[in-house]
């Protein structure tokens, strides 16, 4: 009897027990399932700061990207402005200063003069930010013998600790308004109204700092200057590049010879927008000549050439309708291209002993706005010089300056001196 309960006792025992190979199933199971769980939580950590991200660089880049179409949009940043009287763009300290009408009555709103040769620093912010808009306005003349202010006054601008100025232009040329006088222009990123009134949009990002100064190389003192320099505190996008402008001109150009506008770009950027002040030193058409664009080592020929100077500048058969049995070039302003100036008369001066008859002068902008020339190592563009009349196609000499714009990574290759005061002087 005893062998017979324990032999059913062992039969029990063996029913009950789980096999070893079904137990390491279950603890298998359960350290897969254990792994699995593992693994999704870094990948929904992941994706949930893949996400942060995404919406982060949204947030940024509605900053570089404000507009109509989403000026509803909420963002993220902090609002600030620079002029003389809050001139480190400080939180609540604006408007301190007081006038003869009481405290907080315009009390300091313009530099009040900016001695001869002396340079001014309009605005220092320290931080991460972009500019977002630009102001000033300031008489054209100090004296019948000083009265091209406007090309004696040089704009600087620096971003994160640069000892070389990443803008540097006669302040005039800067806002589309060369040979030392001012007009109307009506554009996105360059506007200016009566009278003087120079407004600029392009934003200028920086990631430590910027700076921008104002030198008067006029020989007397220039007075009340007035300014606003709006910012804002902001995240930067890591591909944001930074904002350059360089003034040029070339006295007399060289027959059969291209003007350079720009050369001497290193890095990646993009090209923005040309000006071209144009001073006409032989009659008949001046406008044949094309734009080139040599990109990322381009030598002999470029990647881009145009078909004529005003087809740069969007006109087209030498803006010309006829009036009266005259030819006449007609000029405009809009968004992205404009002819705003011509003149064949000094209308800015007086004398008794000579006319007011100059040779022709004409401006032109052109903005890559929405078609910007882009680079990857380097950029280099040219301007020919070619007329034509009842003769033919001609080489032709003139008088050409132009400011030239672009955002690029830097470190940039600093730039050539900047001509004389009296050399900048137009004709």
């Amino acid at each position: 009897m005893a062998s017979v309960l324990k032999q059913s006792f062992r039969q029990k025992d063996e029913r009950n027990k789980i096999p070893e190979k079904r137990k390491n199933d279950g603890r298998a199971g359960k350290a897969d399932t254990q792994k699995s769980r593992n693994q999704k939580l870094p990948r929904e950590k992941k994706q949930k700061k893949t996400k942060e991200n995404k919406r982060k660089q949204k947030e940024e880049y509605m900053m570089f990207d404000c507009g109509l179409q989403n000026i509803f949009q909420l963002k993220s940043g902090q609002s600030r402005s620079i002029n003389w009287e809050n001139r480190n763009g400080e939180k609540g300290k604006g408007g301190m200063a007081s006038s003869d009408l009481g405290p907080s009555r315009k009390g300091s709103p313009c530099i009040p003069k900016i001695e001869a040769g002396e340079t001014v620093t309009l605005g220092e912010i320290r931080g991460e930010g972009i500019i977002q808009h630009i102001w000033i306005t300031v008489t054209d003349r100090t004296s019948e013998r000083n009265r091209y202010v406007l090309r004696d006054l040089v704009l600087r601008m620096y971003w994160d600790d640069e000892e070389d100025p990443s803008v540097e232009c006669p302040l005039g040329d800067f806002f589309c308004c060369g040979f030392g006088v001012s007009y109307q222009v009506n554009s996105v990123p360059i506007a200016v109204n009566p009278t003087r009134g120079f407004n600029s949009y392009f934003p200028m990002p920086f990631r430590k700092n910027a700076r921008i100064t104002i030198e008067n190389q006029c020989d007397e003192p220039i007075p009340a200057f007035f300014y606003q320099i709006d910012y804002c505190l902001t995240t930067v996008p890591e591909d944001a590049a930074y904002f350059h402008a360089q003034w040029r001109r070339q006295r007399i150009t060289e027959k059969a010879k291209d003007y350079v506008v720009l050369d001497n770009i290193k890095g990646k950027g993009q090209y923005v927008g040309t000006y071209l002040a144009l001073t006409s030193l032989e009659r008949y058409w001046y406008g044949e000549g094309e734009m080139k664009f040599y990109i990322d080592g381009d030598k002999d020929y470029p990647t881009i050439c145009g078909t004529g100077t005003e087809d740069y500048f969007g006109g087209a058969w030498s803006f010309a309708t006829q009036q009266n049995g005259q030819t006449v070039e007609n000029q405009y302003c809009t968004p992205y291209l404009g002819y705003p100036y011509y003149s064949t008369h000094d209308t800015f001066l007086h004398n008794d002993y000579h006319n007011d008859d100059q040779m022709p002068q004409r401006s032109f902008y052109r903005w890559h706005l929405l078609d910007p020339i882009l680079f990857e190592k380097d950029l280099k563009v040219t301007l020919q010089q070619i007329g034509v009349s009842h003769g033919g196609l001609f080489e032709r000499q003139d008088d050409v300056a132009t400011t030239a714009y672009w955002y690029q990574t830097h470190p940039h290759v600093p730039f050539a001196p900047l001509m004389s005061r009296k050399e900048r002087w137009p004709r």
